[in-house]
Formats: C-alpha cells, sequence, structure tokens
C-alpha cells in the first residue's frame, strides 16, 4: 500500500500533466492552426440557416393527421353529393339541363366501364345536340358548373347555320359502384 506522500506525488503529477494538456489545447485553439472565430461565426450562421429552411420545409407538414381526416371526409362528401347512384340519374339530369337551356338533344350514346378508383364506373357519353349558338354555350357552361360531376373532353361542331350550331359532345361521369 503507498504512503500518503507518494499518493500526493503521483496526484500532483497527473495534475501538472493535465494543466500542461489543457495549457496546449489552449494554445492551439488560439494559435493559427485552430480555427478562427470567423470560422466559428461562419460555421454558425450556415447552421442556422440550414436550421430555418429546414423548419420552413416541415411547416407545410404540421397538423398532417388532421389534414388527413378532413381530406377524407371532404372526399367522401364529393362522392356522396356529387356522383349519382343510379344509371338514370344521368341522362335525367342531361335532359334537365337541356330543357333549361333550351338546347335539344338529339342523341346519346353510353358506355360503362370500370374506373381505376375501387367503387366508381366511368360513364362515358356521346351526345348530339343542337340549338341556338348562345344556348349551347350556356348548356356546356351548365354542366360544367352542375351539382352532377361532368367530364367534358371534346366538342365537335357538325353544322351551323347563322345563330344555330349542332355539336358533337363527348363527355364522361361516375357512378358509385
Amino acid at each position: 500500500m503507498p504512503t500518503v506522500p507518494e499518493l500526493r506525488r503521483k496526484l500532483t503529477l497527473a495534475a501538472a500533466v493535465l494543466l500542461a494538456l489543457d495549457l496546449a489545447a489552449g494554445i492551439f485553439l488560439l494559435s493559427p492552426l485552430g480555427r478562427s472565430r470567423r470560422a466559428h461565426q461562419e460555421d454558425y450562421d450556415h447552421l442556422r440557416v440550414s436550421l430555418k429552411t429546414k423548419m420552413s420545409e416541415s411547416l407545410p407538414l404540421r397538423g398532417m393527421d388532421k389534414k388527413l381526416v378532413q381530406a377524407e371526409t371532404d372526399l367522401a362528401g364529393f362522392y356522396r353529393d356529387r356522383f349519382p347512384a343510379h344509371a338514370s340519374a344521368i341522362p335525367e339530369q342531361l335532359g334537365k339541363l337541356a330543357g333549361s337551356n333550351g338546347v335539344r338533344l338529339t342523341e346519346v350514346r353510353y358506355t360503362s366501364e370500370a374506373a381505376g378508383q375501387a367503387g366508381l364506373q366511368r360513364v362515358s357519353m356521346d351526345a348530339t345536340l343542337a340549338g341556338d349558338y348562345r344556348q349551347v354555350a350556356k348548356f356546356i357552361n351548365a354542366l360544367e358548373r352542375d351539382r352532377m360531376f361532368f367530364v367534358i373532353d371534346e366538342v365537335t361542331l357538325n353544322q351551323q347555320q347563322g345563330g344555330f350550331v349542332r355539336l358533337q359532345l363527348k363527355l364522361q361521369t361516375y357512378l358509385k359502384g
């Protein structure tokens, strides 16, 4: 077992070595070999700008769980309100819009196929309509604004005499499955 003077000598030696290491590290940091204060400040500024950028990029993601629930609710409402459940509702709505806008639907062909979305069926329509140019324009506008979801794919002018026009109209809607 070492004596007290031997322990004191070893502890003093260890303290002196640690003090010398501390002094050497301080000299290194203050010397040109160590990084300057300006370099540290530039690193700090760069990291601060990077943090602000990351925070602004993540801002739209805040509250995502609530946004997803709201989107699901909105989508369910869109399906419920804008897509008919029965195929008979489509020609009925087209007839109402044509009648209210003074346009005559002379021929409508319907084809249906499964849509990419589960529970939906795409109904494509080729319609021939005739009427005054202004009435036809109002009918197309009414189709676009109607509560039932219609997508107009193509409008082709078949005949024109004065203000009277005959159009070929290709459009789509969807049925709930």
